[in-house]
């Protein structure tokens, strides 16, 4: 099936990308990658009366790292940051390159663009959870101007955002260094989307304490959300193997009055995979999880 007609537009500058989503409000959509859009335009579930295309669009493919943080331009592909070899990026910002891996297969992530998939805003994508876990900060561009959310609040349901219908994803930037960070994920069959993510940033502190503790999940609600009731419980406690099952419980607890019909699987895969995105978080700070019995003699309960 083909996609049913629809003007086209390459603008140069994000200006005049801006022009032309201003002159046809809720008419023209952007096209980055083009890897959700376009299919569901071919499938005639999406009908666009004009594509504003960014592709010709200059820099927006930055990855650039420096005192004010990691910033993404909104065109960088997913390949692009799979691949980036910066070492402060890699030191800092791991679990992003490491994430890439995980969107689709190789051709998607050669298409797929890192702002598209912040627009598209699919609950279960990688890169809506880690900007959620990690507070990133979403730079959109618009007739107004430009102007910065919080990823926290950028995302408003599924496949839903503060976006303006004249506004563009140019950027997005990681203010705060998660060299812990990581993100795990289960999906039915390779390069799917994932039935149920969680990424977890964990830091010790005194005595090898938990000091700063964030977990997101995604697949389990309309938006990427971070769950304070598993961030409180870890706070101040040594990491074992019981904290870490007791935080996957909470997480379920937390999410089950999102979690809609018989999907009691997705509770069961939270709990599972919160505990272990915490453990390989803690085992990144250099400190070995699993040493329960002294542990256990030594620390709180």
């Amino acid at each position: 099936m083909k996609p049913a007609p629809f003007a086209y537009y390459r603008p140069d500058t994000v200006q005049e990308a801006v022009a032309c989503l201003s002159a046809q409000p809720g008419d023209a959509r952007v096209l980055a990658g083009g890897q959700s859009l376009l299919p569901l335009m071919h499938q005639r579930s999406a009908r666009q009366a004009a594509l504003v295309d960014l592709g010709g669009i200059a820099g927006l493919c930055h990855i650039s790292i420096d005192t004010d943080g990691l910033r993404i331009g909104a065109m960088a592909r997913h390949v692009d940051i799979e691949r980036v070899r910066d070492p402060q990026v890699r030191a800092n910002f791991g679990v992003l390159p490491e994430s890439a891996g995980l969107i689709g297969h190789l051709p998607i992530r050669t298409r797929g663009t890192f702002g598209g998939s912040l627009a598209h805003a699919d609950p279960r994508a990688e890169w809506c959870l880690l900007a959620v876990l990690l507070d990133a900060e979403v730079v959109v561009h618009g007739s107004v101007g430009e102007r910065v959310l919080d990823a926290p609040t950028f995302f408003t349901g599924p496949h839903r955002t503060r976006l303006g219908p004249d506004e563009i994803v140019v950027a997005a930037r990681f203010r705060h260094p998660a060299p812990t960070a990581v993100l795990t994920e289960f999906a039915v069959q390779h390069g799917a989307f994932p039935e149920v993510a969680v990424a977890a940033a964990i830091g010790l502190g005194v005595q090898g304490r938990i000091a700063a503790a964030r977990v997101a999940l995604g697949g389990v609600a309309g938006r990427p959300i971070r769950v304070p009731d598993v961030e409180v419980a870890l706070l101040g406690e040594l990491p074992r193997a019981k904290l870490f099952d007791h935080a996957g419980l909470l997480a379920a607890d937390a999410v089950a009055p999102l979690v809609e019909g018989d999907q009691s699987y997705r509770l069961e895969l939270t709990a599972a995979l919160t505990a272990k995105a915490v453990r390989d978080s803690v085992s990144r700070t250099g400190r070995q999880p699993g040493d329960a019995k002294s542990e256990e003699e030594g620390g709180r309960s």
